[in-house]
Protein backbone atom coordinates (compact mmCIF):
# COMPACT_ATOMS: atom_id res chain seq x y z
CA UNK A 1 0.00 0.00 0.00
CA UNK A 2 2.17 2.93 -1.33
CA UNK A 3 0.30 6.03 0.08
CA UNK A 4 1.56 9.76 -1.27
CA UNK A 5 0.85 12.59 1.34
CA UNK A 6 0.46 15.84 0.49
CA UNK A 7 0.32 17.39 4.51
CA UNK A 8 -0.14 21.28 2.49
CA UNK A 9 -1.04 24.06 4.44
CA UNK A 10 -1.33 25.37 8.02
CA UNK A 11 -3.14 22.44 10.15
CA UNK A 12 -2.43 20.00 7.15
CA UNK A 13 0.77 19.95 8.72
CA UNK A 14 -0.73 18.60 12.13
CA UNK A 15 -3.70 16.02 11.00
CA UNK A 16 -1.82 14.29 8.75
CA UNK A 17 0.52 12.58 10.99
CA UNK A 18 -2.15 11.92 13.03
CA UNK A 19 -4.00 10.17 10.06
CA UNK A 20 -0.99 8.28 9.28
CA UNK A 21 -0.72 7.08 13.33
CA UNK A 22 -3.94 5.54 13.57
CA UNK A 23 -3.34 4.42 10.13
CA UNK A 24 -0.49 2.66 11.30
CA UNK A 25 -2.12 1.72 14.25
CA UNK A 26 -5.03 -0.27 12.15
CA UNK A 27 -1.94 -1.30 9.85
CA UNK A 28 -0.29 -3.50 13.11
CA UNK A 29 -3.80 -4.75 13.71
CA UNK A 30 -4.72 -5.90 10.42
CA UNK A 31 -1.65 -7.46 9.40
CA UNK A 32 -0.74 -4.69 6.08
CA UNK A 33 1.90 -2.40 5.68
CA UNK A 34 1.36 1.25 4.47
CA UNK A 35 4.25 2.86 2.79
CA UNK A 36 4.40 6.65 3.12
CA UNK A 37 5.75 9.09 0.92
CA UNK A 38 5.65 12.69 1.83
CA UNK A 39 5.36 15.76 -0.73
CA UNK A 40 6.25 19.48 0.59
CA UNK A 41 3.70 21.05 -1.85
CA UNK A 42 1.11 24.11 -1.40
CA UNK A 43 1.63 27.27 -0.32
CA UNK A 44 5.04 27.48 0.82
CA UNK A 45 6.04 25.62 -2.01
CA UNK A 46 4.65 28.19 -4.35
CA UNK A 47 5.99 31.46 -2.16
CA UNK A 48 9.35 29.71 -3.49
CA UNK A 49 8.79 28.17 -7.16
CA UNK A 50 5.71 30.39 -8.43
CA UNK A 51 3.46 27.21 -8.15
CA UNK A 52 1.77 25.56 -6.01
CA UNK A 53 3.58 21.85 -7.03
CA UNK A 54 6.16 20.87 -9.80
CA UNK A 55 4.97 20.02 -13.71
CA UNK A 56 5.56 16.85 -13.48
CA UNK A 57 3.60 16.35 -9.80
CA UNK A 58 0.69 14.47 -11.28
CA UNK A 59 3.57 11.75 -13.01
CA UNK A 60 5.48 11.72 -9.16
CA UNK A 61 1.76 10.70 -7.97
CA UNK A 62 0.90 7.80 -10.94
CA UNK A 63 2.87 5.30 -8.98
CA UNK A 64 0.75 5.65 -5.58
CA UNK A 65 -2.45 3.45 -4.60
CA UNK A 66 -3.66 6.89 -2.79
CA UNK A 67 -3.12 10.48 -2.48
CA UNK A 68 -3.59 11.59 1.71
CA UNK A 69 -4.37 15.10 1.96
CA UNK A 70 -4.12 17.79 4.69
CA UNK A 71 -5.25 21.30 3.05
CA UNK A 72 -4.87 24.04 1.14
CA UNK A 73 -5.28 27.79 1.58
CA UNK A 74 -2.81 30.62 2.74
CA UNK A 75 -3.84 34.03 3.79
CA UNK A 76 -1.43 35.78 1.13
CA UNK A 77 -3.17 33.68 -1.79
CA UNK A 78 -6.45 33.77 -4.09
CA UNK A 79 -8.32 30.69 -3.39
CA UNK A 80 -8.59 30.50 -6.93
CA UNK A 81 -4.67 29.81 -7.12
CA UNK A 82 -4.70 27.23 -4.38
CA UNK A 83 -7.62 25.40 -6.07
CA UNK A 84 -6.60 25.69 -9.51
CA UNK A 85 -2.88 24.59 -8.69
CA UNK A 86 -3.21 21.61 -6.75
CA UNK A 87 -6.77 20.37 -6.07
CA UNK A 88 -8.32 20.32 -9.35
CA UNK A 89 -5.49 19.14 -11.34
CA UNK A 90 -5.19 16.08 -9.03
CA UNK A 91 -9.17 15.41 -9.62
CA UNK A 92 -8.87 16.04 -13.09
CA UNK A 93 -5.77 14.76 -13.97
CA UNK A 94 -6.59 11.15 -11.71
CA UNK A 95 -10.35 11.27 -12.97
CA UNK A 96 -11.46 11.10 -9.27
CA UNK A 97 -15.39 11.93 -10.76
CA UNK A 98 -16.82 10.90 -7.76
CA UNK A 99 -16.60 13.00 -4.62
CA UNK A 100 -18.07 10.96 -1.68
CA UNK A 101 -18.63 12.97 1.80
CA UNK A 102 -20.73 11.55 4.42
CA UNK A 103 -22.32 12.95 7.22
CA UNK A 104 -23.14 11.65 10.87
CA UNK A 105 -24.19 12.46 13.52
CA UNK A 106 -21.54 10.44 16.40
CA UNK A 107 -22.76 9.28 20.09
CA UNK A 108 -21.51 12.18 22.47
CA UNK A 109 -21.83 14.84 19.64
CA UNK A 110 -24.58 18.01 19.79
CA UNK A 111 -25.99 18.80 16.92
CA UNK A 112 -27.04 22.55 16.43
CA UNK A 113 -30.61 21.07 15.01
CA UNK A 114 -32.95 20.79 18.00
CA UNK A 115 -34.06 16.82 19.43
CA UNK A 116 -31.75 15.36 16.82
CA UNK A 117 -29.46 12.19 18.73
CA UNK A 118 -27.03 10.36 17.42
CA UNK A 119 -27.79 8.15 14.36
CA UNK A 120 -30.58 10.34 13.03
CA UNK A 121 -28.14 12.17 10.95
CA UNK A 122 -26.09 9.04 8.37
CA UNK A 123 -25.74 10.66 4.85
CA UNK A 124 -23.28 10.70 2.30
CA UNK A 125 -23.50 13.28 -0.45
CA UNK A 126 -21.83 12.14 -4.05
CA UNK A 127 -20.33 15.57 -5.61
CA UNK A 128 -19.59 15.27 -9.72
CA UNK A 129 -15.73 16.34 -9.37
CA UNK A 130 -14.65 17.02 -12.95
CA UNK A 131 -16.81 19.22 -14.44
CA UNK A 132 -19.91 21.06 -14.11
CA UNK A 133 -19.40 24.54 -12.72
CA UNK A 134 -15.68 24.00 -11.96
CA UNK A 135 -14.52 23.56 -14.87
CA UNK A 136 -13.00 26.79 -15.95
CA UNK A 137 -14.17 27.16 -19.18
CA UNK A 138 -14.57 31.25 -19.40
CA UNK A 139 -13.14 34.31 -19.52
CA UNK A 140 -13.01 38.20 -19.24
CA UNK A 141 -13.52 41.25 -22.08
CA UNK A 142 -11.95 44.48 -21.59
CA UNK A 143 -10.46 43.32 -17.81
CA UNK A 144 -9.64 46.27 -15.94
CA UNK A 145 -11.93 48.81 -17.51
CA UNK A 146 -15.11 49.88 -16.73
CA UNK A 147 -16.60 48.18 -19.50
CA UNK A 148 -15.09 44.33 -18.02
CA UNK A 149 -17.16 41.29 -18.75
CA UNK A 150 -16.67 37.94 -17.17
CA UNK A 151 -18.08 34.76 -18.51
CA UNK A 152 -18.11 31.69 -16.55
CA UNK A 153 -19.79 28.37 -18.16
CA UNK A 154 -20.37 25.24 -16.49
CA UNK A 155 -19.96 22.24 -18.32
CA UNK A 156 -22.21 19.31 -18.32
CA UNK A 157 -21.05 15.86 -20.50
CA UNK A 158 -23.57 12.74 -20.70
CA UNK A 159 -20.78 10.74 -19.90
CA UNK A 160 -19.42 12.59 -16.41
CA UNK A 161 -23.26 13.37 -15.47
CA UNK A 162 -24.71 9.78 -15.82
CA UNK A 163 -21.35 7.93 -14.44
CA UNK A 164 -21.84 9.87 -11.05
CA UNK A 165 -25.75 9.72 -10.66
CA UNK A 166 -25.21 5.80 -11.89
CA UNK A 167 -21.92 5.84 -8.89
CA UNK A 168 -24.97 7.26 -6.20
CA UNK A 169 -27.35 4.78 -6.75
CA UNK A 170 -24.68 1.73 -6.53
CA UNK A 171 -23.05 3.40 -3.30
CA UNK A 172 -26.85 3.23 -1.94
CA UNK A 173 -27.49 -0.20 -2.73
CA UNK A 174 -24.39 -1.09 -0.91
CA UNK A 175 -25.29 1.19 1.87
CA UNK A 176 -28.60 -0.53 2.51
CA UNK A 177 -30.25 2.19 4.55
CA UNK A 178 -32.98 4.31 3.29
CA UNK A 179 -32.49 2.96 -0.46
CA UNK A 180 -33.09 6.64 -1.37
CA UNK A 181 -31.25 8.54 -3.64
CA UNK A 182 -31.93 12.32 -3.90
CA UNK A 183 -30.83 14.63 -6.84
CA UNK A 184 -30.19 18.37 -6.37
CA UNK A 185 -30.32 20.78 -9.20
CA UNK A 186 -31.68 24.28 -9.75
CA UNK A 187 -33.09 23.58 -13.17
CA UNK A 188 -36.19 26.32 -12.88
CA UNK A 189 -33.16 28.88 -13.34
CA UNK A 190 -30.84 26.97 -15.08
CA UNK A 191 -32.61 25.49 -18.04
CA UNK A 192 -30.30 23.70 -20.00
CA UNK A 193 -27.72 22.22 -17.64
CA UNK A 194 -29.59 21.29 -15.00
CA UNK A 195 -33.10 20.18 -16.97
CA UNK A 196 -30.13 17.89 -18.83
CA UNK A 197 -28.97 16.83 -15.21
CA UNK A 198 -32.64 15.72 -14.43
CA UNK A 199 -33.36 14.03 -17.56
CA UNK A 200 -30.05 11.85 -16.98
CA UNK A 201 -31.12 11.00 -13.50
CA UNK A 202 -34.56 9.95 -14.47
CA UNK A 203 -33.11 7.71 -16.91
CA UNK A 204 -30.60 5.95 -14.69
CA UNK A 205 -33.35 5.83 -11.76
CA UNK A 206 -35.10 3.61 -14.18
CA UNK A 207 -32.25 0.82 -13.87
CA UNK A 208 -32.77 0.66 -9.72
CA UNK A 209 -36.00 0.26 -9.57
CA UNK A 210 -35.58 -0.96 -5.76
CA UNK A 211 -34.52 2.66 -4.95
CA UNK A 212 -36.28 5.70 -4.00
CA UNK A 213 -35.74 8.61 -5.65
CA UNK A 214 -36.67 12.37 -5.55
CA UNK A 215 -35.63 15.94 -6.78
CA UNK A 216 -34.65 18.85 -5.33
CA UNK A 217 -34.18 22.40 -6.09
CA UNK A 218 -30.94 23.24 -3.95
CA UNK A 219 -32.58 25.84 -2.16
CA UNK A 220 -35.13 23.24 -0.99
CA UNK A 221 -32.35 20.81 -0.65
CA UNK A 222 -30.61 23.08 2.10
CA UNK A 223 -33.78 23.68 3.68
CA UNK A 224 -34.68 19.77 3.89
CA UNK A 225 -31.07 19.52 5.36
CA UNK A 226 -32.34 21.49 8.24
CA UNK A 227 -35.88 20.66 8.62
CA UNK A 228 -35.60 16.58 7.97
CA UNK A 229 -31.71 15.21 7.45
CA UNK A 230 -33.01 12.21 9.23
CA UNK A 231 -34.78 11.71 5.56
CA UNK A 232 -31.72 11.53 3.59
CA UNK A 233 -29.32 9.14 1.94
CA UNK A 234 -27.35 9.19 -0.77
CA UNK A 235 -27.59 13.10 -2.26
CA UNK A 236 -26.65 13.25 -5.77
CA UNK A 237 -25.29 17.19 -7.03
CA UNK A 238 -23.30 19.30 -9.83
CA UNK A 239 -19.60 19.98 -8.49
CA UNK A 240 -21.23 23.38 -6.70
CA UNK A 241 -23.86 22.61 -5.15
CA UNK A 242 -21.93 19.35 -3.74
CA UNK A 243 -19.53 21.46 -2.43
CA UNK A 244 -22.21 23.79 -0.54
CA UNK A 245 -24.35 21.21 0.68
CA UNK A 246 -21.64 19.22 1.80
CA UNK A 247 -20.67 22.18 4.19
CA UNK A 248 -23.93 22.16 5.65
CA UNK A 249 -24.29 18.65 6.06
CA UNK A 250 -21.13 18.51 7.89
CA UNK A 251 -22.56 20.82 10.76
CA UNK A 252 -25.62 19.77 11.17
CA UNK A 253 -24.05 16.51 11.74
CA UNK A 254 -22.29 18.54 14.74
CA UNK A 255 -18.59 19.62 13.49
CA UNK A 256 -16.54 20.57 9.90
CA UNK A 257 -14.03 18.81 12.21
CA UNK A 258 -15.83 15.77 11.46
CA UNK A 259 -16.21 15.84 7.29
CA UNK A 260 -14.21 13.49 5.57
CA UNK A 261 -13.56 13.05 1.76
CA UNK A 262 -12.73 11.03 -0.57
CA UNK A 263 -12.34 12.08 -4.12
CA UNK A 264 -12.56 8.75 -6.03
CA UNK A 265 -11.59 6.92 -9.07
CA UNK A 266 -14.20 4.07 -8.07
CA UNK A 267 -12.63 1.51 -11.39
CA UNK A 268 -8.59 2.43 -9.78
CA UNK A 269 -7.31 2.85 -12.80
CA UNK A 270 -5.74 6.23 -10.92
CA UNK A 271 -4.95 6.83 -7.53
CA UNK A 272 -7.85 8.26 -5.44
CA UNK A 273 -7.41 11.06 -2.45
CA UNK A 274 -8.49 11.24 0.88
CA UNK A 275 -8.88 14.65 2.53
CA UNK A 276 -10.72 15.94 5.69
CA UNK A 277 -13.35 18.91 4.21
CA UNK A 278 -12.21 21.46 6.40
CA UNK A 279 -9.57 23.42 4.90
CA UNK A 280 -6.17 25.15 6.33
CA UNK A 281 -7.39 27.20 9.52
CA UNK A 282 -4.21 29.29 9.34
CA UNK A 283 -5.70 30.91 12.99
CA UNK A 284 -4.96 27.78 14.95
CA UNK A 285 -2.23 26.23 12.83
CA UNK A 286 1.04 25.71 14.76
CA UNK A 287 -1.09 25.63 17.96
CA UNK A 288 -1.51 21.67 18.27
CA UNK A 289 -4.98 21.88 18.27
CA UNK A 290 -7.11 21.09 15.43
CA UNK A 291 -9.07 18.46 15.16
CA UNK A 292 -7.78 15.63 13.29
CA UNK A 293 -10.98 13.08 13.72
CA UNK A 294 -11.88 14.46 9.60
CA UNK A 295 -8.37 13.05 8.66
CA UNK A 296 -8.85 9.84 10.25
CA UNK A 297 -12.38 9.34 9.28
CA UNK A 298 -10.90 10.12 5.73
CA UNK A 299 -8.08 7.83 5.85
CA UNK A 300 -10.64 5.04 7.27
CA UNK A 301 -12.16 5.99 3.95
CA UNK A 302 -8.78 5.21 2.15
CA UNK A 303 -8.56 1.82 3.69
CA UNK A 304 -11.71 0.87 2.66
CA UNK A 305 -10.87 1.77 -0.69
CA UNK A 306 -7.80 -0.12 -0.63
CA UNK A 307 -9.50 -3.22 0.06
CA UNK A 308 -8.94 -3.05 4.14
CA UNK A 309 -12.64 -2.98 4.63
CA UNK A 310 -12.06 -4.60 8.36
CA UNK A 311 -9.44 -1.66 9.17
CA UNK A 312 -11.78 1.05 8.36
CA UNK A 313 -14.46 -0.40 10.09
CA UNK A 314 -12.56 -0.21 13.16
CA UNK A 315 -11.16 2.83 12.70
CA UNK A 316 -14.25 4.70 12.83
CA UNK A 317 -15.83 2.33 15.39
CA UNK A 318 -12.55 3.80 17.34
CA UNK A 319 -13.83 7.02 16.46
CA UNK A 320 -17.11 7.09 17.33
CA UNK A 321 -15.90 5.35 20.58
CA UNK A 322 -13.73 8.14 21.19
CA UNK A 323 -16.22 10.88 20.69
CA UNK A 324 -18.48 9.17 22.88
CA UNK A 325 -15.97 8.95 25.33
CA UNK A 326 -14.98 11.71 27.96
CA UNK A 327 -14.72 14.91 26.65
CA UNK A 328 -11.14 16.09 27.85
CA UNK A 329 -9.59 13.43 25.45
CA UNK A 330 -11.22 15.66 22.17
CA UNK A 331 -10.17 18.79 20.83
CA UNK A 332 -11.35 22.55 21.74
CA UNK A 333 -13.99 22.38 18.95
CA UNK A 334 -15.72 19.99 20.48
CA UNK A 335 -15.33 20.89 24.07
CA UNK A 336 -12.51 19.28 25.40
CA UNK A 337 -8.57 20.35 26.28
CA UNK A 338 -6.73 17.74 24.36
CA UNK A 339 -4.32 17.85 21.59
CA UNK A 340 -4.17 17.16 18.03
CA UNK A 341 -1.81 13.95 18.88
CA UNK A 342 -4.15 13.20 21.84
CA UNK A 343 -6.69 12.76 20.22
CA UNK A 344 -5.13 10.80 17.31
CA UNK A 345 -3.34 8.43 20.17
CA UNK A 346 -7.15 7.88 21.94
CA UNK A 347 -8.16 6.92 18.70
CA UNK A 348 -5.05 4.67 18.01
CA UNK A 349 -5.37 2.90 21.37
CA UNK A 350 -8.98 1.98 20.63
CA UNK A 351 -7.79 0.71 17.19
CA UNK A 352 -5.19 -1.90 18.89
CA UNK A 353 -7.08 -2.69 22.17
CA UNK A 354 -6.94 -6.30 22.38
CA UNK A 355 -10.04 -6.70 24.11
CA UNK A 356 -12.51 -5.15 21.72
Amino acid sequence: MRVALIPGDGIGKEVIPAGTLVCEAAAERFGFAPEWHSFPWGSDFYFEHGRMMPEDALEQLRAFDAIYLGAVGHPRLQDNVTLNGLLLPIRRGFDQYACVRPAVLYPGVASPLVGKKAGDIDLVVVRENTEGEYAQVGGHVHAGTADEVAVQTAVFTRHGTERVIRYAFELCQRRGKKRRVTSVTKSNAQGYGMVFWDRVFAEVAREFPDVETESLLVDAACMELVRRPESLDVVVASNLFGDILTDLSAIVAGSLGLAPSANLNPAHAHPSMFEPVHGSAPDIAGRGVANPLATILAGAMMLEHLGEAPAARRVEASVAAVLSGPKERLTPDLGGGATTREVAEAVAERVTAASE
